[in-house]
C-alpha cells in the first residue's frame, strides 16, 4: 500500500478521546489536531514526544485534515491507523504471500454473513468453496520480537470468534488473519491477561476448526506491505 502522498511528521503531544491526538508539525511548529483511527489502548504507543507521521486531506468537507498513519516505537516504525488492515490483507492474498489462503477464484470485501455481521473478505474458490477471512490488527509489543493481541478489551473481537466457527459447522472454512504492523515482531502471541475472553473465545474457536495465520509488514513513511509470515505462539 503506497501512501497517496508524503506523509508529515511531527511530536506527539496527546492521544485523547480515543480518536484524537494532538500534534506539532515539524515542517511548521504548528500544533494540529489530528484524527487517529484507532479504537484499541494503542499501549505502547502514545507516549507524548514520539515521533509520528501524519496523511494529510484534501477534502474540503473534513474537519480533521490530518490523520495519524505511524509511530516510532522501540526503534521501529509502527502502523497505527486501523481503517489499512484489511486493504493490506487483500494485497497480499492477492500476491500469494498467504500460502494457505493462495488458492481461491474470486474476492470480496465486507460480504453480510452471521447474525448481523460482515466478514472482512470472502474467498471463493473455482467450484464455489467458501473461505470466511477476518482480520485483525496488531500494534502491540511488550517483549522484544514478540506482537501480542488484543491491546484491549475486545467483545466484538471475541464474538467474531464464534461467528467463525458457526461458518465451519455449516461446512466452510473459516481464517482468522492477525495483521502484524510493525516490521520488529516474528512471533504474535494471545495477550490473555488483558482479555480472558478472547482467549478462551480464541481456543473455542480453534477447537472448531478456524485456523489462524499471522503476516507482518514492511514499514516506511512512503508504504506499508505485508510480506512475511509471523509465527504463532497459541500459549
Amino acid at each position: 500500500m503506497l501512501f497517496p502522498a508524503p506523509l508529515v511528521s511531527g511530536r506527539l503531544v496527546k492521544r485523547y478521546k480515543r480518536f484524537l491526538a494532538d500534534v506539532v508539525l515539524d515542517d511548521t511548529g504548528e500544533e494540529i489536531t489530528a484524527h487517529c483511527a484507532n479504537p484499541g489502548s494503542m499501549l505502547g504507543l502514545n507516549a507524548p514526544g514520539s515521533r509520528v507521521w501524519l496523511s494529510r486531506s484534501d477534502n474540503p468537507a473534513r474537519k480533521l485534515k490530518f490523520s495519524w498513519e505511524l509511530v516510532e516505537a522501540d526503534g521501529a516504525l509502527v502502523g497505527i491507523n486501523t481503517a489499512h488492515p484489511n486493504g493490506l490483507v487483500e494485497e497480499a492474498l492477492q500476491a500469494g504471500r498467504i500460502e494457505a489462503l493462495s488458492d481461491f477464484a474470486s474476492l470480496k470485501r465486507e460480504v453480510k454473513y452471521g447474525r448481523n455481521s460482515r466478514i472482512d473478505i470472502l474467498l471463493t474458490g473455482e467450484e464455489g468453496a467458501k473461505t470466511y477471512v477476518e482480520v485483525k490488527n496488531v500494534h502491540l509489543m511488550r517483549e522484544g520480537g514478540l506482537a501480542e493481541f488484543p491491546d484491549s478489551v475486545t467483545a466484538r473481537g471475541a464474538k467474531h470468534l464464534v461467528e467463525m466457527g458457526d461458518m465451519v459447522a455449516e461446512g466452510h472454512r473459516a481464517a482468522m488473519v492477525y495483521l502484524v504492523q510493525r516490521p520488529d515482531c516474528d512471533v504474535l502471541k494471545l495477550a490473555r491477561d488483558i482479555d480472558p475472553a478472547y482467549g478462551e473465545a480464541f481456543d473455542a474457536a480453534r477447537k472448531r476448526g478456524v485456523e489462524i495465520h499471522a503476516i507482518g509488514c514492511s514499514i516506511s513513511p512512503a508504504e506499508i506491505i505485508a510480506d512475511r509470515i509471523v509465527r504463532i505462539d497459541e500459549g
